[in-house]
């Protein structure tokens, strides 16, 4: 097994909510720009320990999201060396197959990768994020009458595929990336929280 990997992710994006591509649906502003942290609690891939570590991605999708073709920024936690960079980008890259395989073949081209600080947390269902000074949002879940978090399942595309989403609302979300030409500033948008497992 190439990998094991268990923690949480933080995703936001400029859609209304709820989001249309975890069910299949073209983005409500025709393309989408979206971030999506993921925070490994505990895991290896290849032998090497990345338990601790948070990867994020900045993505440009430009029509539906089933037909892929992102343009993107990868976002590496610094306190990673160089073993440990390597086998995160090998394996959220692809290359190491399994679930990370199936959902790097929407990425289209990846046009920077980038070692910077990531602020990750999440605190009585509060998620906060900030990358570097180019990415920040704060969100919190959706809750149902008697409190629980509303979550999403068995939807056509997610980015924590076995796992129940979390669908939140962002109270910021801010972007300002040259590679990408975007700056985002927003509030009352998209987001997910949720828990992944992922095996290759």
């Amino acid at each position: 097994m190439a990998y094991t990997l268990e923690g949480s992710i933080l995703e936001v994006c400029d859609c209304n909510v709820l989001y249309p591509c975890w069910i299949g649906e073209d983005p409500d502003n025709g393309t989408c720009d979206s971030i999506i942290a993921y925070h490994i609690d505990r895991g290896t891939i290849n032998g090497v320990d990345v338990s601790g570590l948070t990867m994020a991605m900045l993505a440009h999708i430009p029509g539906n999201v089933l037909d892929g073709n992102f343009r993107a920024v990868a976002y590496l936690d610094d306190k990673a060396n160089q073993t440990q960079i390597d086998a995160l980008l090998a394996a959220f890259g692809g290359k190491l197959g399994g679930p990370l395989e199936d959902m790097a073949k929407v990425v289209g081209e990846t046009i920077a990768v980038v070692s910077t600080t990531i602020e990750f947390h999440v605190e009585e269902g509060r998620g906060t994020l900030k990358i570097g000074d180019e990415a920040e949002a704060v969100m919190e879940p959706y809750r149902g009458r008697n409190g629980e978090i509303t979550t999403l399942n068995g939807s056509i595309f997610s980015t924590i595929p076995g796992s129940p989403a979390y669908v939140s609302k962002a109270s910021r979300y801010r972007v300002k990336s040259a590679p990408l030409g975007l700056d985002i500033d927003l509030e009352g948008h998209n987001a997910i929280q949720g828990s992944f497992r992922f095996e290759g």
